[in-house]
């Protein structure tokens, strides 16, 4: 695994990004990691994409970055 960028989530997790090759396939992961004491695991939060999608995961969080969040509605 080719650890890529470490992003801190909290203080007990992180977010590892990396690039890989599975079964042939060029893969992007993202992958909340968790202090275990003594090392930081793999947890069960994250996903693996094809490489080849990069650019519209790229261009829909560019969107997410520009966008406004939307207002809660009120739960009457």
């Amino acid at each position: 695994m080719t650890v890529l960028a470490s992003i801190r989530k909290n203080a007990r997790e992180e977010l590892r990004v990396s690039r890989d090759d599975y079964k042939g396939h060029d893969m992007i992961n993202l992958r909340v990691f968790y202090d275990a004491g003594d090392e930081m695991r793999p947890g069960k939060q994250g996903i693996a994409l094809k490489a080849e999608l990069l650019p519209e995961l790229l261009n829909a969080l560019r969107r997410a970055q520009d966008a406004q969040p939307e207002p809660k509605e009120d739960a009457a």
